[in-house]
């Protein structure tokens, strides 16, 4: 799995450093400050993607003394920084787009500097489209987010070369810096809503509603045979989902019987949801203590 995800991760290292050489002659070319913001977002792609190489790595540890649940949160953290990355991007386009609000200039080589971000872009979706692919398939945030951004520099990208075409078209200059301010609103908008994914799932956040769902209708055939479940809790974190439940059942059962229902449930749980890391708690039905926890059941 750590390798894996590594070439994943290396993919985008080096399609970053691709588009940003491209974005940077094209830069040099047409002197469009709509292209240099498209340039100053793929230096934030390559941060961002050697952080995302390193976050991964960090996750695939093994669990040790001091982190008994695993490394996987490293990921939220290279979420979390990739977002911040993004909205210093979008400061810098902005920056570097409102003084040609007043002292437009034209624009140089134009169509070299468009074919150029053309390539990138198509670098990029690429690129995107293998990253978000894995990071569905492993769950793996860090992957996803880096495709989130990828496909945020595609799209401001087209932005950028419409701008541009529009300016020689047109003649109107001052659409080039207008364009450089969209697409900084937008990048800005794409680093805060990665942010708040790494935020969300740093709060241990439970399980999506639908296998929240799918773990009731598991359970419900043996509350039809008399048992019962409470203190149900759940979390993910990274690629790892967790999860804990209280069984009840009658008190003369044998220590056995009960052990061979918890190992019968948690093979279904890990059936529904793969990899999950499982704590069962076995306890008397007949015992009115053992209710004494149910305000523990949330989910």
């Amino acid at each position: 799995m750590n390798s894996r995800l590594s070439g994943y991760a290396w993919l985008s290292v080096l399609t970053a450093v691709l588009t940003l050489l491209l974005k940077g002659e094209a830069y040099r070319r047409s002197q469009s400050v709509g292209v240099l913001s498209d340039a100053l977002e793929s230096f934030v792609n390559l941060a961002a993607a050697l952080l995302a190489l390193a976050m991964l790595r960090w996750a695939a540890l093994p669990p040790d003394d001091d982190h008994a649940f695993g490394h996987e949160k490293a990921e939220y953290i290279s979420a979390g920084v990739e977002g911040g990355l993004i909205l210093v991007a979008a400061g810098g386009i902005l920056t570097s787009a409102l003084p040609r609000l007043v002292h437009t200039q034209p624009l140089l080589d134009w169509g070299m500097g468009s074919g150029l971000v053309a390539l990138a872009t198509l670098a990029n979706a690429a690129t995107a489209t293998v990253l978000l692919r894995a990071g569905r398939r492993h769950g793996s945030i860090a992957l996803e987010a880096d495709a989130g951004h990828l496909y945020s520099d595609c799209l401001s990208s087209l932005g950028v070369l419409l701008g541009v075409a529009l300016c020689a078209w047109t003649g109107w200059q001052i659409l080039d810096p207008l364009i450089a301010i969209g697409v900084a609103i937008y990048v800005g908008w794409t680093g805060v809503s990665i942010l708040g994914r790494s935020i969300h799932g740093v709060l241990d956040a439970s399980l999506p509603p639908e296998q929240l769902e799918a773990i009731e209708r598991l359970l419900d055939p043996y509350r039809s045979d008399g048992l019962d479940f409470h203190a149900l809790r759940t979390r993910r974190a990274g690629r790892s989902s967790f999860i804990q439940l209280h069984v009840l059942v009658p008190g003369e059962w044998s220590v056995s019987k009960g052990h061979d229902l918890l190992e019968e449930i948690e093979a279904k749980l890990r059936e529904l949801v793969p990899g999950a890391r499982l704590h069962t708690h076995l306890e008397p039905l007949d015992d009115p203590a053992s209710f004494e926890d149910i305000h523990l059941e949330r989910k």
